[in-house]
């Protein structure tokens, strides 16, 4: 089995998470996703797994920060993949993908990973 976690190590529900994933015996691929710059095409993709449009993969609980970064509120898709990958901070996480069978969770909870595996 073949998992990609779009991770972040200061967030608590990611670290769980990755835990979780390891303790099944899976070595999945890691993507620090604030430190590699994940394109808007990624995030669109990202989405489509989760049959999530865009604005729900977007943390919307800090408003200063969407504030201070022009949250563009009420666009497209497209216009939200675009500032989402100039702002990666607002990703919801973790994000896991099970490349083998195409499905994909938020792990919030963490144990959201059951439901790929």
């Amino acid at each position: 089995m073949e998992l990609t976690i779009y991770h972040n190590p200061q967030c608590s529900k990611s670290r769980n998470t990755l835990s979780l994933i390891k303790k099944q015996g899976i070595k999945p691929e890691i993507i620090l996703y604030l430190e590699n710059i994940i394109s808007a095409e990624d995030i669109r993709n990202i989405a489509k797994l989760l049959h999530f449009p865009i604005k729900d993969i977007i943390r919307n609980n800090d408003k200063d920060y969407l504030k201070e970064t022009n949250y563009p509120v009420g666009e497209k898709d497209i216009e939200l993949s675009i500032w989402l990958a100039k702002n990666p901070e607002a990703l919801q996480r973790p994000i896991v993908l099970n490349n083998s069978n195409g499905k994909a969770i938020i792990g919030r909870p963490p144990e959201n990973l059951y439901e790929i595996l």
